[in-house]
């Protein structure tokens, strides 16, 4: 439109004082979602497979794009790096389904202390406490460090890596001592 005021083969150009066009108005070409999901899905999707049931990779996947999309629509500015957003987005996901497994897993909890072995009859009553005194000698049959690494573990509630600050230990060595005590105790409640 403009040209055409200026004649045949004039072409309109901007001058070194000429105002540019305020910053709401450029036009910036953001890769569409489409784009995101069909480049990086198949990444996102076996990122999951890896890490969570099979069944639930796809629907992770499908979770981390729709939170970006939401973080996208949100924001005045593009986000800088794509790959790298939807990466977090995926780790965070996984972060808050293992926390509400955990809280899950402490919900239904019930400490061996708080119940009494209720059996129908005093046969199994004497089963149950022979049993735990087959565990007790077994526990006290363990090596000092041994056990107080698996009492440490399964009563107080450490985890290997507190346990291994505890004691100056790798956690592969904590790891070590947890497995020697799972196996002795499991070979004296077979007998």
């Amino acid at each position: 439109m403009i040209a055409s005021f200026l004649g045949p083969g004039a072409v309109a150009r901007l001058r070194e004082d000429d105002p540019l066009p305020p910053e709401d108005r450029v036009i910036r070409r953001r890769p569409g979602l489409d784009t995101l999901y069909r480049v990086h899905g198949p990444r996102l999707l076996r990122f999951f497979s890896r890490r969570a049931d099979h069944h639930e990779a796809s629907d992770l996947m499908h979770e981390s794009f729709l939170r970006y999309a939401a973080v996208e629509a949100s924001r005045d500015e593009e986000v800088v790096c794509p790959e790298a957003y939807l990466n977090q987005i995926a780790t965070n996901l996984l972060r808050d389904r293992a926390k509400t497994a955990l809280r899950r897993s402490m919900a239904s909890h019930v400490s061996a202390d708080d119940i009494m072995p209720q059996a129908a009859d005093l046969v199994a009553r004497l089963e149950a406490r022979d049993k735990l005194d087959r565990l007790d000698r077994a526990l006290m049959r363990l090596k000092p460090k041994t056990r107080e690494i698996f009492l440490a573990h399964r009563l107080e509630g450490l985890s290997y890596r507190e346990i291994a600050a505890r004691l100056g230990l790798s956690i592969k060595g904590v790891e070590w001592h947890m497995t020697k005590a799972i196996d002795h105790l499991d070979r004296a409640l077979r007998r």
